[in-house]
Protein backbone atom coordinates (compact mmCIF):
# COMPACT_ATOMS: atom_id res chain seq x y z
CA UNK A 1 0.00 0.00 0.00
CA UNK A 2 2.80 2.42 0.80
CA UNK A 3 4.14 2.25 -2.76
CA UNK A 4 0.80 2.99 -4.49
CA UNK A 5 1.61 6.70 -4.68
CA UNK A 6 4.76 5.85 -6.57
CA UNK A 7 2.80 3.62 -8.95
CA UNK A 8 0.31 6.41 -9.68
CA UNK A 9 3.15 8.78 -10.58
CA UNK A 10 4.83 6.13 -12.73
CA UNK A 11 1.66 5.50 -14.75
CA UNK A 12 1.26 9.25 -15.22
CA UNK A 13 4.82 9.61 -16.46
CA UNK A 14 4.41 6.66 -18.85
CA UNK A 15 1.22 8.16 -20.30
CA UNK A 16 2.88 11.55 -20.81
CA UNK A 17 5.88 9.90 -22.49
CA UNK A 18 3.53 8.33 -25.02
CA UNK A 19 1.82 11.71 -25.49
CA UNK A 20 5.21 13.30 -26.22
CA UNK A 21 6.06 10.49 -28.68
CA UNK A 22 2.77 10.95 -30.53
CA UNK A 23 3.22 14.73 -30.77
CA UNK A 24 6.79 14.19 -32.04
CA UNK A 25 5.52 11.78 -34.69
CA UNK A 26 2.88 14.28 -35.75
CA UNK A 27 5.49 17.03 -36.07
CA UNK A 28 7.84 14.76 -38.02
CA UNK A 29 5.07 14.08 -40.56
CA UNK A 30 3.77 17.63 -40.97
CA UNK A 31 4.64 17.57 -44.70
CA UNK A 32 4.08 13.88 -45.50
CA UNK A 33 1.75 13.84 -48.48
CA UNK A 34 1.83 10.07 -49.04
CA UNK A 35 1.89 7.43 -46.32
CA UNK A 36 2.12 3.63 -46.55
CA UNK A 37 1.44 3.50 -50.25
CA UNK A 38 -2.19 4.60 -49.75
CA UNK A 39 -1.75 7.84 -51.61
CA UNK A 40 -3.28 9.64 -48.65
CA UNK A 41 -1.40 12.20 -46.53
CA UNK A 42 -0.42 11.51 -42.94
CA UNK A 43 -3.35 11.78 -40.53
CA UNK A 44 -2.65 13.34 -37.14
CA UNK A 45 -2.77 10.89 -34.22
CA UNK A 46 -4.29 11.58 -30.80
CA UNK A 47 -3.71 9.52 -27.63
CA UNK A 48 -6.83 8.55 -25.66
CA UNK A 49 -6.31 8.22 -21.93
CA UNK A 50 -8.16 5.91 -19.56
CA UNK A 51 -8.44 6.02 -15.78
CA UNK A 52 -8.05 2.63 -14.12
CA UNK A 53 -9.38 2.06 -10.62
CA UNK A 54 -7.08 -0.07 -8.47
CA UNK A 55 -9.56 -1.81 -6.18
CA UNK A 56 -6.92 -4.00 -4.53
CA UNK A 57 -5.66 -1.11 -2.43
CA UNK A 58 -7.19 -0.31 0.97
CA UNK A 59 -8.16 3.05 -0.46
CA UNK A 60 -9.18 2.81 -4.12
CA UNK A 61 -6.66 4.67 -6.28
CA UNK A 62 -6.96 5.74 -9.90
CA UNK A 63 -4.09 5.23 -12.29
CA UNK A 64 -3.85 6.37 -15.90
CA UNK A 65 -2.88 4.62 -19.10
CA UNK A 66 -3.13 5.23 -22.83
CA UNK A 67 -6.09 3.15 -23.99
CA UNK A 68 -5.43 3.66 -27.69
CA UNK A 69 -4.12 6.11 -30.26
CA UNK A 70 -6.82 7.34 -32.62
CA UNK A 71 -6.52 9.18 -35.94
CA UNK A 72 -7.76 12.77 -35.86
CA UNK A 73 -10.87 13.00 -38.08
CA UNK A 74 -10.39 16.69 -38.89
CA UNK A 75 -10.12 17.51 -42.60
CA UNK A 76 -6.83 17.65 -44.48
CA UNK A 77 -5.33 20.98 -45.50
CA UNK A 78 -5.19 22.07 -49.15
CA UNK A 79 -2.36 24.14 -50.63
CA UNK A 80 -2.06 25.44 -54.16
CA UNK A 81 1.24 24.18 -55.56
CA UNK A 82 0.89 22.97 -59.18
CA UNK A 83 4.62 22.06 -59.31
CA UNK A 84 4.33 19.54 -56.47
CA UNK A 85 4.44 15.88 -57.65
CA UNK A 86 1.32 15.07 -55.57
CA UNK A 87 -0.76 17.98 -56.87
CA UNK A 88 -4.22 17.13 -58.18
CA UNK A 89 -5.35 18.25 -61.67
CA UNK A 90 -6.42 21.63 -60.22
CA UNK A 91 -2.93 22.20 -58.79
CA UNK A 92 -3.81 21.60 -55.12
CA UNK A 93 -1.81 19.37 -52.80
CA UNK A 94 -3.56 17.57 -49.96
CA UNK A 95 -1.51 18.06 -46.79
CA UNK A 96 -1.74 16.39 -43.37
CA UNK A 97 -4.15 17.76 -40.77
CA UNK A 98 -1.22 18.53 -38.44
CA UNK A 99 -0.91 22.01 -36.92
CA UNK A 100 2.70 22.48 -35.73
CA UNK A 101 1.68 25.12 -33.18
CA UNK A 102 -0.91 22.81 -31.63
CA UNK A 103 1.63 19.98 -31.48
CA UNK A 104 4.25 22.16 -29.78
CA UNK A 105 1.72 23.37 -27.19
CA UNK A 106 0.63 19.77 -26.59
CA UNK A 107 4.25 18.68 -26.22
CA UNK A 108 5.04 21.45 -23.72
CA UNK A 109 1.92 20.53 -21.74
CA UNK A 110 2.94 16.87 -21.71
CA UNK A 111 6.48 17.74 -20.57
CA UNK A 112 5.15 19.87 -17.72
CA UNK A 113 2.71 17.16 -16.68
CA UNK A 114 5.54 14.62 -16.76
CA UNK A 115 7.60 16.93 -14.54
CA UNK A 116 4.68 17.30 -12.10
CA UNK A 117 4.40 13.52 -11.86
CA UNK A 118 8.15 13.26 -11.33
CA UNK A 119 7.97 15.84 -8.51
CA UNK A 120 5.14 13.90 -6.87
CA UNK A 121 7.16 10.69 -7.22
CA UNK A 122 10.24 12.24 -5.62
CA UNK A 123 8.21 13.80 -2.81
CA UNK A 124 6.60 10.44 -2.02
CA UNK A 125 9.99 8.73 -2.15
CA UNK A 126 11.49 11.33 0.22
CA UNK A 127 8.61 10.81 2.67
CA UNK A 128 9.21 7.05 2.61
CA UNK A 129 12.93 7.56 3.27
CA UNK A 130 12.19 9.91 6.19
CA UNK A 131 9.78 7.32 7.63
CA UNK A 132 12.49 4.67 7.42
CA UNK A 133 14.94 6.98 9.18
CA UNK A 134 12.42 7.55 11.99
CA UNK A 135 11.89 3.81 12.40
CA UNK A 136 15.66 3.23 12.69
CA UNK A 137 16.01 5.49 15.73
Amino acid sequence: MIFKGLEVSITGMAAQRIRIDVASSNLANVNSTRVDGTGQPYRRKVPVFQAILDKEAEIPIYQVRVARIDPDPSPFKMRYDPEHPDANPDGYVVLPNVDPLREMVDMISAIRTYEANLTAFNTHKDMLLKAIELIKV
